[in-house]
């Protein structure tokens, strides 16, 4: 399965639409095969000089530290590569036989569907329709947003929007529901060990990240700082693409290991620095609150 996603109510729509052949769908078949063309050039391109084999031979590890640990950022871009191609083709076939096709007036979400009411009678009376719903993988967002949160939002999207519907928000406890989130998503992906051990390290990345922008992130440094966590949520991303690429837990640990698990460490550092700064910064707002209190106090005197 590549996906994307979708309810059987869009399947059902899709089915018991009588005049389908009016939805215009030329043009929006037409950018995506842009897409798929440049993802699977690049992909095709690519995979010629790099393979995940090459990382399960001792080759790779006899060449030092920063080769090893640097041959995930070519092997992430070429998984990437292959996923973008495969979501875009996907979506390809869900326009062409107009699965997903909605007036842009009900306005359509991701995964959802309409999220706005229309007439089915004047359904068909509509020109303009989209295919949000069946939109499966944002490329500029997942390799160009900030935040690995927000470039997860990019990733699988339809996928993302049933895990986020029907497992993130029906967990309980708020500070086990990512976590749970993340098992269940493995579970869907698989029961290779790599699928586990990393997506059980996206909570720990989620949190360091979290806890360096509220400590470090104002709007006075806020260009250079998204820069700078562009940087490091990419190697977060490159790093746990190498459990899914290798898969089982000998080649998945043994990769991380030569990297000395780099990602799990500055995470930790990450933590522990945000934490540490934390309590200061809350101390000055605490001091000038109660300086402002103190001023107030003494002009109502």
């Amino acid at each position: 399965m590549t996906g994307p996603y979708y309810k059987y109510k869009t399947y059902y729509d899709m089915v018991h639409n009588e005049k389908s052949s009016e939805i215009p769908s030329v043009k929006p078949l037409s950018e995506k095969l842009k897409l798929t063309i440049l993802y699977g050039l690049c992909f095709l391109v690519s995979s010629h000089y790099v393979t995940i084999d090459y990382a399960k031979t001792d080759e790779l590890y006899q060449h030092g530290y920063w080769y090893a640990t640097l041959f995930m950022v070519p092997m992430f871009f070429v998984f990437r590569m292959r996923m973008y191609s495969a979501w875009v083709l996907s979506e390809c076939v869900c326009i062409m036989s107009t699965l997903g096709a909605y007036p842009i007036a009900s306005k359509p979400k991701c995964g959802q569907g309409p999220t706005v009411k229309y007439s089915k009678e004047e359904e068909t009376s509509v020109e303009e329709y989209n295919f949000e719903t069946v939109h499966n993988i944002d490329g500029y967002k997942c390799d160009f947003t900030a935040t690995f949160r927000d470039a997860m939002r990019g990733w699988n999207m339809t996928v993302q929007w049933w895990l986020a519907n029907f497992v993130y928000r029906r967990v309980p406890s708020k500070a086990w529901r990512t976590s749970v989130t993340m098992l269940v998503s493995a579970y869907w992906h698989g029961i290779h060990p790599g699928y586990y051990l990393s997506f059980m390290t996206v909570p720990v990345i989620l949190l360091a990240e979290d806890l360096m922008i509220k400590a470090f992130r104002t709007p006075e440094n806020e260009k250079t700082y998204d820069w700078l966590n562009w940087f490091f949520r990419m190697r977060g991303f490159e790093y746990l693409s190498m459990g899914f690429l290798l898969l089982t837990w000998n080649h998945t640990i043994r990769y991380w290991m030569a990297s000395y698990f780099i990602v799990h460490v500055l995470c930790a550092i990450f933590i522990s620095i945000a934490i540490l700064c934390k309590p200061k910064r809350k101390k000055r707002e605490n001091t000038a609150s109660d300086a402002s209190v103190s001023t107030e106090v003494k002009k109502e005197n």
